[in-house]
């Protein structure tokens, strides 16, 4: 991803990219039933790095489990590149936890965009406190070996009912996360800023009174030719639309 695409989609919302996929033919983008759980105040953007859990085995899962320096858990926590976004499948269960505050603590001081789970982390309240963007679906006190038995790294996996491949964009919001596939993420991140741009116009319209025909969607000459002068009077605030990088 470069770094033109990675500021892109710092300013656009999931709600808006959800959009684009859709216009791509992608229906299934948006990660189910889950929340920010960290105080981040900006965009989650970065490459999935996966996690995979099976249902925990009791002759596997003792707490001595943590002792093996290859446990898949603590691997991730250790190995998860800065600026990526270390995605958890849990078959969103959440009956016991997927990570706690402490290994999340590591992973945002190594650098790490954030992190995703269907299911859900235990001591949220200092999550909470953390300048860093967690997504889960529920509190969870329980320790991830009751329920969850790590098993592997970078492959396929399901988060949140969507299919996430490493590499892929996620993309994290007040609203939730979406997934981009890796091959049209520029694509995506370029028509979604130039979307926003428009978007924002919208709103700027319909705060005016107008009406919505002809404004949303883009169906009046007038209107047309009113947002293409109110897009060059702005152009300062949109320094990475397509027209400003061509």
């Amino acid at each position: 991803m470069n770094d033109t695409t990675r500021a892109r989609l710092m300013k656009v919302s999931t709600a808006t990219l959800t959009t684009v996929l859709f216009k791509r033919g992608f229906h299934n983008t948006f990660l189910q039933k889950l929340h920010l759980v960290g105080g981040a105040t900006a965009n989650m953007v970065g490459p999935a790095f996966t996690l995979r859990y099976i249902p925990a085995r009791e002759d596997l899962d003792g707490i001595e489990a943590f002792n093996d320096r290859k446990h898949p858990q603590r691997v991730a926590i250790e190995e998860c590149p800065a600026g990526q976004v270390l995605v958890m499948d849990c078959r969103e269960d959440a009956s016991a936890a997927s990570s706690g505050g402490l290994l999340l603590t590591r992973l945002m001081k190594r650098g790490a965009a954030g992190v995703v789970t269907d299911g859900g982390f235990r001591d949220t309240p200092e999550i909470a406190a953390l300048d860093f963007a967690a997504y889960h679906q529920r509190a969870s006190a329980p320790t991830n070996l009751i329920k969850h038995h790590a098993v592997d790294l970078q492959l396929p996996i399901a988060c949140g009912g969507v299919a996430v491949y490493p590499g892929d964009v996620m993309v994290g919001d007040a609203e939730g996360v979406v997934c981009i596939p890796s091959g049209i993420a520029d694509a995506v991140a370029a028509e979604a800023y130039d979307q926003t741009i428009y978007e924002d116009w919208v709103a700027v319209r319909i705060g005016e009174g107008a009406g919505l025909f002809g404004v949303y969607p883009m169906t009046d000459d007038a209107e047309r030719q009113a947002f293409a002068a109110w897009k060059r009077a702005k152009a300062s605030s949109y320094p990475l639309s397509v027209a400003a990088t061509a």
